[in-house]
């Protein structure tokens, strides 16, 4: 790959203000003030749209319905998620949520193995697919296993390092209060990490350049003329909004 491959612009959307997407060069990052529901293009994403309302806990902390009674509504994210997800197929690139997130089964995504490798998570019409796969973070530096969900269009579909790996506990925190309950308070508890902290949300500096070198290749492959027609308004095929799985469910590379 050359400089100029290296360096073709993508944008960042929904990143930490000053987080890891901010100063790098070809990276256009967009946080919550420039609220990225409003991209219109023209270069591919990486995509980390808020997972709170679609993850294990999307109702809310189990203390706090016990002692308030109020509960979350699954999926309610502002349409962050929608917009990540069209932005992907109109624009190439890829987007990240947590393994087993609600929202693939919402958008009628397939979704991927445990064990890792792309399948197809959806037919786009005109011979495109979007594709999706597991991969832990933890193999990219996170201090956690961190088992992630991707989703890309029109990119390059790497061999990552794929399985599903032991859980890391810090030997420390086992010796002192054993392994049960180690396990309760997970992967991160020894490095302060609590829900929202940067220590379990954050995005290890290999995975993001892998996430990157994904999206360029989008751009890459549209000079090409082998990616997507940028700025189409993506139209879900009528077997997907109807329900209905359609005979690509399983298709892998």
């Amino acid at each position: 790959m050359t400089r100029d491959e290296m360096l073709a612009p993508v944008a960042a959307l929904y990143v930490e203000t000053d987080g890891c997407y901010f100063g790098l060069p070809g990276v256009d990052p967009w946080d919550e003030t420039r609220d990225a529901r409003g991209y219109e293009g023209p270069h591919p994403v990486v995509a980390h749209p808020p997972c709170q309302r679609w993850g294990k806990l999307w109702a809310g902390q189990p203390l706090w319905i016990k002692q308030t009674g109020e509960r979350k509504i699954k999926g309610d994210d502002g349409g962050c998620f929608a917009a990540a997800l069209d932005a992907v197929r109109r624009y190439g690139g890829v987007l990240e949520h947590p393994e087993q997130s609600h929202a693939w089964t919402h958008f009628n995504l397939n979704k991927p193995p445990r064990h890792g490798g792309w399948v197809a998570a959806d037919y786009l019409g005109g011979g495109r697919f979007g594709w999706t796969c597991c991969v832990e973070q933890g193999r990219y530096g996170h201090h956690a296993r961190k088992p992630t969900w991707l989703y890309a269009v029109d990119t390059d579909r790497p061999e990552l390092d794929w399985g599903k790996s032991e859980m890391r506990l810090d030997p420390e925190i086992v010796a002192r209060i054993g392994i049960d309950r180690a396990k309760r308070r997970g992967e991160v508890a020894a490095k302060g990490g609590g829900v929202d902290s940067p220590s379990r949300i954050g995005t290890p500096p290999a995975f993001r350049d892998l996430l990157i070198s994904m999206a360029r290749s989008a751009s890459l492959l549209s000079e090409k003329g082998e990616g997507c027609p940028w700025n189409k308004p993506y139209r879900e095929p009528q077997s997907v909004r109807g329900g209905i799985r359609p005979q690509w469910q399983g298709m892998t590379p």
